[in-house]
Formats: C-alpha cells, sequence, structure tokens
C-alpha cells in the first residue's frame, strides 16, 4: 500500500509540474507603440490682405504674425498653429533681376534636409491667369524638421518664400495626421496667393 501511495504522490507532483511548465508557455506579442489621437479641426479660410505685395488666405485655426526683428524685411510673416506647435514661415523679395539667385536659395534650403530625408518630391506650380509660378517640395524621413517647402514669383518682381517647421522634434509618423492637415492648408495658401 505504501508503494501505491508513493506512486500517487510522485504522479501527482509529476502532473503538477507538467501543468505549469505547459501553461507558462504562452506566445506575447508586444503591442505596438500607442499615440494621442489627434483631433483634426475642419478647415475653414480667412483672407489675408495686410501684405504690401500679395494676398492669400490661411487656416481659422492660425494666426498670421508680421516678422519684426533683426533681419526681417517687408512683408514676412509667420503663420503660427498653436494646438499643433507647428509655424508656417513666409519671406518676400522684390526681384531685382535676382531670380536665379532666389531661386537656387530655395531649392538649397529644401535640399538642406537631404540628411535626414527619406525622398524629395517636387510639384511645379503654374497658375498663368494670375501670374503665379513656383514650385512645392515634399520632404519626406523621420526626424524631417521641415515636411514642406515652397515659393512662389511672377518671374519679374515677386518672390515668397515658405517653409512648415514644428516646435519640437517630430517624429514624423506620429504627427502624419497633422503634417498632412496643414499642407493641405498651404496648397490653399499657394493656391489662394494674389499679387497686388
Amino acid at each position: 500500500m505504501m508503494k501505491q501511495h508513493n506512486w500517487l504522490r510522485k504522479g501527482i507532483l509529476w502532473s503538477v509540474i507538467l501543468m505549469l511548465l505547459t501553461a507558462c508557455e504562452a506566445d506575447y506579442t508586444p503591442k505596438p507603440r500607442g499615440y494621442f489621437r489627434i483631433d483634426l479641426p475642419r478647415q475653414n479660410y480667412l483672407p489675408y490682405e495686410k501684405a504690401n505685395h500679395y494676398l492669400f488666405e490661411y487656416s481659422s485655426k492660425a494666426i498670421v504674425e508680421p516678422k519684426t526683428g533683426e533681419g526681417s524685411q517687408d512683408d514676412w510673416y509667420t503663420i503660427h498653429y498653436p494646438d499643433f506647435k507647428a509655424d508656417i514661415y513666409l519671406s518676400y523679395k522684390q526681384i531685382n533681376s535676382d531670380l536665379p539667385v532666389f531661386l537656387e536659395d530655395a531649392r538649397t534650403m529644401a535640399l538642406k534636409h537631404l540628411p535626414k530625408a527619406s525622398s524629395i518630391a517636387d510639384s511645379l506650380i503654374l497658375m498663368s491667369g494670375s501670374k503665379v509660378y513656383g514650385m512645392v517640395y515634399y520632404i519626406n524621413g523621420k526626424g524631417v524638421a521641415s515636411p514642406m517647402q515652397f515659393y512662389l514669383t511672377d518671374s519679374t518682381n515677386h518672390f515668397v518664400r515658405g517653409a512648415l517647421y514644428f516646435n519640437f522634434r517630430p517624429e514624423n509618423d506620429s504627427v502624419a495626421p497633422v503634417i498632412q492637415h496643414i499642407k493641405s492648408d498651404i496648397l490653399h495658401l499657394v493656391g489662394s496667393l494674389r499679387w497686388k
């Protein structure tokens, strides 16, 4: 009877050990990193007519401020997006037979982001009815400081350059909806720009 009792104890012990070992085998898959949900406002636009050389429409959720201080010139503006910690910087130059210099500067400023960019695509702007011509640069890549830049000109008198920057180091995949939202605002600004 003692042998049966020992055998029963050993059987129970081995069963418990076997159950513990098989219970610990679980397929563990880590959850992907989550980000805060970003609620994007409805896009409405307001006219900005205070500039001396051009007018445009901007997002009603943004604030347009003239740039002041050292290095500022006539018709330089910062369009603030306080909810997204983003700014669009607009600069204006009067053309005096130096259009090639301005075009090269705009291209150089966009290509400065090449080390961090995975790609840079450009899109030509041709609005001959309003004499607005230019280029939009879409700069893609993780950690790119400026995901979009552009310039507009009438090719004889006016030149406007713009760039989107965030006031933090963006993880572009986490703020992709915000970038797309502001890009559509910039494209609206580009399409609404008219010379005075």
